[in-house]
């Protein structure tokens, strides 16, 4: 599959699905673990004082999402190989905890080796933050390999 129709592909399940588990705050606040968070969970160089409309939000996602997945991709091997589900699971782990977290990550390395179904379960390592385990995390986490597995077993 080539790389633009991969994008149209896993782009409005990619924003769906990352955007519900995000959900949308237009004024910033203090997430779980006491970081300035707006919008769909931007923490970068968010100020407690900030504030956007929905539709500056959206757009924040939109751009944000892009930008994770160019740096996600720029440390697989080969990410157009990899099936829709968790393609899109990928991108949401690493909009969640990070790119140079996510390119470290057991989920990646699976992935690259074509060990789709460990890479699926590998993604119940990552249910921390700030030390502490969040039963949010827990939670996403089994959707993101729920929709790993989706389609590959």
């Amino acid at each position: 599959m080539s790389r633009l129709k991969k994008v149209a592909a896993v782009g409005v399940a990619a924003v769906t699905f990352i955007g519900g588990w995000e959900g949308m705050k237009t004024k910033a606040y203090l997430d779980a673990v006491k970081v300035p968070t707006v919008c769909f969970g931007e923490t970068r160089g968010v100020k407690i004082t900030d504030q956007y409309t929905v539709a500056q939000c959206k757009t924040m996602l939109g751009d944000a999402l892009i930008e994770f997945e160019v740096g996600m991709r720029k440390c697989m091997r080969n990410p157009d190989a990899i099936p829709d589900g968790p393609y899109v699971a990928a991108l949401s782990l690493s909009y969640n905890i990070g790119t140079g977290a996510y390119c470290r990550s057991s989920v990646r390395k699976l992935l690259d080796a074509g060990q789709i179904r460990q890479a699926c379960d590998a993604f119940r390592r990552f249910t921390k933050a700030g030390g502490f385990r969040l039963q949010g995390l827990v939670n996403r986490r089994e959707a993101e390999r729920a929709l790993c597995l989706k389609g590959t077993v």
